[in-house]
């Protein structure tokens, strides 16, 4: 993992002064992470059985901070909460997709199924790829019914049925567009995880913190939850025409691309005018307003079943109610197959 100022650009004191800038990275996020407030608790017949601690915040239109639950100035992996600043930084570069729902895949952490694969192969056919230029780490898709008809027709893991394979498409593209090396397209010194550095560092309004490998190979790098919620609520905002818009109407108006047909990202986006929204491993959720706020969650320990309860409290705050926000925020604890007690959120 490398910090900003060996990744970026040089930082007076050379290799001394990226390794004291990468240990304060480090320190701060594991202090956020650490003492994180609860922000979600486990009752299991009236007995709180589990905690998850997290940071959540809103900000402004302006990207000034509204409300926040612990440190979100500290810097964190927003994981594939990242990709529609990816996209943007992409299309920046010269990326052309021939319709919305391929730039919503390219932001995508997709499900696997049919349609899916149908348009990431349309993404590597228009650049004159295909499936083996893909670098994204083999997988079984997503979604269980996707997994179980891929497995039982007698496939394995493989790239395109990844979840990340949008994004590594569309990656692949943009490089063919340049005329950059496709071969080494992941390498964090490659100038299109540059151009996607630079651009997060620009709408996210803060320098890139730590750069390390996501789960699909690919860099991942590192802004604060206020930086993350800044540019979800820049791109929700967007002016038409711009780059910015290209992104957000690809997920307004195609957000089974984004995730899938059974995944609470696409209900999400479907429940609510004017919202985007982005999951993310380690339990990050990011989402946009159409009037420009921006929100972000990051849970503590990673733990996914508690990020949808409470983005959806951190939305009822913003004053985002209706069925979609209630459904997001509904999750039952089981007992013998019954309800016996719920996630909810708490510090709301």
């Amino acid at each position: 993992m490398r910090c900003a100022g060996s990744f970026l650009v040089p930082r007076p004191g050379g290799r001394g002064a990226a390794i004291r800038l990468y240990r304060r990275c480090v320190a701060s996020s594991l202090t956020a992470l650490s003492d994180a407030p609860v922000l979600a608790q486990v009752d299991r017949g009236g007995f709180i059985e589990s905690v998850h601690r997290g940071v959540a915040v809103i900000t402004t239109p302006d990207g000034a901070v509204e409300f926040a639950l612990g440190d979100a100035t500290a810097p964190c992996f927003p994981r594939s909460s990242n990709k529609p600043m990816q996209t943007l930084a992409m299309l920046r570069s010269g990326l052309q997709l021939a319709e919305p729902k391929l730039v919503a895949l390219a932001s995508a952490s997709h499900s696997g199924e049919d349609f899916h694969l149908e348009g990431v192969r349309a993404i590597l056919a228009g650049a004159g790829l295909s499936e083996a230029d893909l670098q994204n780490t083999p997988d079984l898709p997503y979604d269980e019914q996707a997994r179980n008809a891929w497995l039982a027709d007698g496939h394995g893991p493989t790239s395109i049925t990844q979840n990340c394979s949008g994004k590594h498409a569309a990656m692949l593209a943009t490089c063919a567009a340049n005329g950059w090396d496709t071969t080494t397209y992941r390498d964090p010194q490659h100038p299109l995880q540059q151009a996607m550095a630079e651009t997060i560092s620009d709408i996210a309004h803060e320098q890139i913190a730590a750069v390390a490998t996501d789960g699909c190979g690919a860099p991942v790098m590192a802004i604060s939850p206020i930086g993350l919620a800044r540019a979800f609520g820049a791109i929700a905002a967007a002016q038409p025409g711009t780059h910015e818009a290209t992104v957000r109407d690809g997920i307004r108006r195609h957000p089974e691309y984004l995730g899938g047909t059974r995944r609470d990202v696409t209900a999400l986006i479907n429940g609510v005018d004017g919202l985007i929204a982005k999951d993310g491993a380690e339990a990050v959720y990011a989402v946009g307003l159409p009037d420009g706020r921006g929100l972000a969650v990051k849970i503590a320990d990673g733990g996914q079943r508690a990020r949808p309860v409470v983005m959806a409290a951190l939305l009822r705050r913003a004053g985002v109610t209706g069925d979609a926000v209630d459904a997001l925020g509904r999750a039952d604890v089981l007992g013998h197959g019954e309800p016996v007690g719920a996630i909810t959120a708490v510090g709301f």
